[in-house]
């Protein structure tokens, strides 16, 4: 039997497998899973589905954040001040105007009896302000009453986690979608298995049968060593399936995120009835947002809207009201834990008001920026409906022409076991020849080798035609 398929088909069950979560079990385990049970393991411990929950809680901690800048803000201070050099300022002289001014009135006269006059010379003199040691215990409260930045903040939280959800529900789709096609591409492997060992257990008692003719003498050597020549292809192919269901097995439990020293049991079979079921309906009612990708998409445009916003609003002022409360001492030595030394207190509230005038028309671009970018958005959702019709039409054809494909395969597989089931009751009654007997078991290998590859590329059309649909 030709094994190429099988070969393709495990290589591409190992590197249709995305990277996955560490195992941190060193002891080997025993998974029993029917497909969905796989999938359901898969969410627990793909990587990728991982890190898009941790996205998820991230984002609402992040909203969080953003909801405690709504809420308000307490301060409190303290500060402990030593003056070294106490600062210097110069300061005119204010008291010589008015002593002069006091004795012009009272006319009072020097020693040779002149009026003294204050002659319009006003000096400087050094004053310093301030004492060595100063200390400040105080407390604030600030209430954010309105501020455009946190506000389309407030109203973006909801979009923002919806997004994440979205995103996970995508990366979750992808998983699934792996997950399936690894999943069934092992249970055809090990039909091929199945198939190819019968086919040597019936070589291998046409061998044994053949070598007692040959030495009764009723057949020549020749045909003798057709069969065993045919057998040992068989024996080979044999031996290649059983390496190939090995390394689908591990290509499955690396799509599942579990250790490759666990062991796997399959429990669920491929058949034709679950193949058609639900065929006629699966495109009732389908719409966009039946992807996950459009919701995510839808998300993101809800963002972008909330961005525009934002820039709009932020010609509007921002308004907190405040509160701050505070105790203050100086000092010529440090006493301050002395209770008969006075500390003096201040208790002050208002509100402030931020009114921007220009900005050198960087809000008008960057607004202008923001629209571009949701008309881009909106660009990119057209186009990506455009994507989703050409695949619902293409997966729908694909699997289509896979079920057409997989027909003919099954009637072709039946009428080889027919007719290999024919020449071999006449072989058996001496009426046919092994070279005929052997050229229906090849004929019949082919058969199976195609049928098995059809029921393949069918399982994968399906899963692709649910993705395509949002119905995975």
């Amino acid at each position: 039997m030709k094994t190429t398929f099988w070969r393709l088909l495990c290589m591409a069950l190992l590197l249709g497998s995305s990277p996955l979560h560490a195992q941190s079990d060193s002891t080997p385990q025993l998974y029993r899973l029917t497909a969905r049970e796989a999938l359901d393991l898969a969410m627990k411990r793909r990587t990728e589905i991982l890190n898009a929950q941790i996205d998820v809680q991230s984002q609402d901690a992040l909203n969080r954040e953003i909801t405690g800048a709504a809420l308000p803000q307490v301060k409190g201070n303290f500060g402990l001040q030593r003056n070294f050099a106490i600062p210097v300022t110069v300061l005119p002289d204010f008291i010589s105007p008015s002593v002069y001014g006091v004795l012009e009135r009272e006319d009072v006269r020097d020693g040779n009896g002149n009026p003294i006059k204050f002659d319009g010379v006003i000096n400087t003199f050094p004053a310093a302000f301030g004492v060595p040691w100063q200390a400040q215990v105080g407390v604030g409260v600030q209430q954010l009453l309105f501020q455009p930045d946190v506000f389309i903040g407030l109203k973006a939280r909801s979009s923002a986690i919806e997004l994440y959800k979205n995103q996970l529900l995508v990366a979750e789709d992808s998983v699934k979608s792996n997950v399936l096609q690894t999943y069934y591409g092992v249970l055809v492997t090990e039909q091929g298995l199945r198939f190819a060992r019968e086919s040597r257990d019936r070589l291998a008692k046409l061998y044994a049968d053949q070598q007692q003719l040959f030495n009764t003498g009723f057949i020549e050597k020749l045909d003798v060593e057709k069969t065993k020549v045919n057998l040992n292809n068989v024996n080979s192919t044999v031996t290649n399936l059983k390496n190939l269901v090995a390394l689908s097995y591990g290509g499955l439990k690396f799509a599942l995120g579990i250790s490759q020293k666990d062991s796997l049991v399959l429990t669920d079979s491929l058949s034709l009835t679950e193949l058609n079921r639900d065929v006629l309906e699966m495109e009732n009612g389908f719409k966009y947002e039946n992807r996950n990708e459009i919701k995510a998409i839808n998300s993101s445009q809800e963002l972008l809207g909330l961005q525009v916003r934002r820039y709009r609003m932020n010609a509007y002022p921002t308004v907190a009201a405040f509160w701050n409360l505070a105790t203050n001492a100086q000092r010529l030595k440090f006493d301050f834990f002395d209770t008969k030394q006075r500390w003096f207190f201040s208790n002050i509230a208002g509100v402030n008001i931020s009114v921007p005038l220009t900005d050198g028309l960087q809000r008008r671009y960057k607004l202008k920026q923001a629209e571009l970018a949701y008309q881009k958005s909106n660009n990119s959702l057209d186009r990506f409906k455009q994507a989703i019709d050409l695949q619902v039409v293409a997966a729908r054809t694909t699997f289509t022409n896979a079920l057409l494909a997989l027909n003919q395969q099954v009637e072709n597989k039946e009428l080889a076991e027919k007719v290999y089931a024919t020449t071999k009751i006449k072989y058996d009654r001496g009426l046919g020849s092994s070279f005929e007997l052997i050229q229906t078991e090849t004929s019949l290998q082919d058969a199976l080798n195609n049928y098995y590859q059809a029921l393949y590329n069918a399982v994968v059309a399906r899963i692709g035609y649910q993705r395509a649909l949002g119905k995975l």
